[in-house]
């Protein structure tokens, strides 16, 4: 049985609009098989009505000190990230800048990062 973050994830689409259409926590794994294979008509439209180059309803956060992944909805505010890391690393784990580069960080990334900004100035 698949999550409804899971099946949202799977389809590509916000749990928002999985609620909307009745996809719900407790569908089999044949089932969410079944609606990638063969999507209703609003998929396909909702798939359609994507711009190029808008951000993705979905992202992969990858740990660059250990490896750990999670998926989370990217926020608007959200710049390119040089290196995502876990809160409990250290930043000394992390590639030092280069000396014409500044570095930001920033708290609150999916549910356990800090991304790191590198700007050269």
């Amino acid at each position: 049985m698949a999550s409804a973050r899971e099946v949202a994830q799977r389809l590509d689409i916000s749990p928002e609009m999985a609620a909307r259409h009745g996809l719900d926590a407790g569908m089999s794994e044949e089932a969410v098989a079944a609606l990638e294979q063969d999507p209703p008509a609003w998929l396909i439209q909702s798939r359609a009505n994507r711009t190029k180059g808008a951000r993705p309803v979905w992202v992969t956060l990858k740990c660059d000190v250990c490896g750990f992944t999670e998926s989370a909805r990217p926020k608007k505010w959200w710049p390119e990230f040089t290196y995502l890391s876990c809160r409990v690393h250290a930043p000394q784990e992390l590639p030092a800048p280069a000396s014409n580069q500044h570095r930001t960080e920033i708290e609150g990334v999916g549910s356990r990062f800090i991304g790191v900004v590198d700007v050269t100035i």
